[in-house]
């Protein structure tokens, strides 16, 4: 009797943590794009031998191993000491203090870097020149490649090794090294809005150096210099120095229309989470009656799930300014449920394979009356708000 593997899995029960492809001993499975530039395990009926481990290590699944953790993970506001730090982060740089802390005891750092503009990849650093890649949100699925079994090798030679990366990611990396080799691995998750499509990041840029007649040798998918920590927008620099600003790739991340089917059923929205770490910009830190964030240049949310996650982020807590705040006082949406897909996904799909990049753009940009009215709502309270803060 065959037994399952993962090709017979739904789109939807699939997150490409190329776990299935790292396992396979006859190296059977390769990971291949759909139309948005997703990435599927393709099984090569040549080699498979029907061994099942594909499905045995596949950790997309509710009942995904937690062992370790924390019934209530410890949470904390964080913004790193060197101000310099916090400005070149995303957030608040707790991931820079928690990396420096593996590199200066000879470990190993796994993050989301470049392999140009348009491709976002995972990349291995050793120094903190390298490390300094992964700062910074990149709001595109990442490419794995052979991470995995790198990581399972440098666990095999005794060398610490932290991963950052999506919930997904940490549970199929987990679930792929296993328990033996699992001491020495740290894992940091980031709370995770979903992941836009590769494909439509890359004819977004290719959109934009048309449009300017010059190609993009920067990106920055939320840059703070600008607008501060809070706002949500793109820069650009061309290669003719000018820097472009826009937010029209953000637009249609947040409209969840180029996300993975996936997403819409993500199991790991909850606080039993898969990393050691989590990290997060921390939202709702007003709730926290704390003054550390008042010049909106970023703070960071650390969730701390396991004692090994607890034991590592106390290790490196002197080089940050750090508070404890209860988890009810931290909560995002996406701590307590997957972000919803647009209904108009599919439609969108089959709008971009039959007449491109260009079409979609701006069809599906344009605001929805429900979008609008939103909007204006959102607007509203902002005055309200500002009458009530003058009184």
């Amino acid at each position: 009797m065959e037994k399952p593997r993962v090709d017979s899995k739904a789109p939807g029960e699939c997150c490409g943590c190329t776990a299935c492809e790292s396992i396979c001993p006859k190296d059977a499975i390769t990971m291949q794009p759909d139309a948005l530039g997703f990435l599927y395990p393709h099984i090569d009926e040549e080699k498979c031998i029907n061994c099942g481990l594909c499905m045995k290590v596949c950790a997309f699944s509710p009942s995904y191993n937690t062992p370790h953790n924390f019934q209530v993970p410890l949470a904390y506001g964080a913004r790193h000491k060197n101000e310099e730090e916090v400005e070149s982060s995303r957030s608040g740089a707790a991931f820079i203090a928690i990396s420096d802390y593996i590199l200066e005891h000879g470990g190993v750092v796994y993050g989301a870097g470049y392999a140009s503009c348009s491709e976002i990849v995972h990349k291995r650093a050793t120094t903190k020149a390298e490390r300094d890649e992964f700062k910074g949100s990149k709001y595109v699925q990442s490419k794995l490649g052979d991470t995995f079994k790198q990581i399972k090798q440098d666990l095999s030679e005794g060398r610490s090794v932290l991963f950052s990366g999506t919930p997904c990611q940490n549970a199929g990396l987990s679930a792929y090294i296993g328990e033996k080799l699992r001491s020495q691995l740290f894992l940091i998750d980031i709370v995770c809005h979903g992941v836009p499509s590769p494909y439509i990041w890359r004819d977004y840029l290719a959109y934009l150096q048309k449009q300017n007649a010059s190609k993009i040798v920067k990106v920055n998918f939320r840059d703070k210099q600008i607008w501060g920590w809070k706002a949500h927008k793109e820069s650009y620099v061309l290669d003719n120095g000018k820097k472009l600003l826009s937010d029209g790739f953000t637009d249609l991340f947040y409209k969840h229309i180029m996300l993975r089917e996936s997403c819409g059923s993500c199991p790991y929205t909850n606080l039993r989470r898969p990393g050691d770490i989590t990290i997060a910009d921390f939202w709702g830190w007003e709730r926290t009656k704390n003054t550390i964030n008042e010049d909106n240049k970023g703070l960071s949310l650390v969730l701390c799930n396991t004692p090994k996650g607890a034991e590592l982020f106390q290790s490196c807590s002197t080089d940050l300014n750090f508070f404890s705040v209860r988890v009810e006082d931290c909560l995002q949406p996406n701590l307590m449920h997957p972000s919803a897909l647009d209904p108009r996904t599919k439609k969108f799909i089959k709008d971009y394979q039959r007449k491109g990049f260009a079409f979609v753009y701006t069809k599906y940009r344009k605001r929805t009356s429900k979008e609008k009215a939103l909007k204006a709502y959102s607007n509203f309270k902002k005055v309200i708000k500002k009458i009530l803060n003058r009184k």
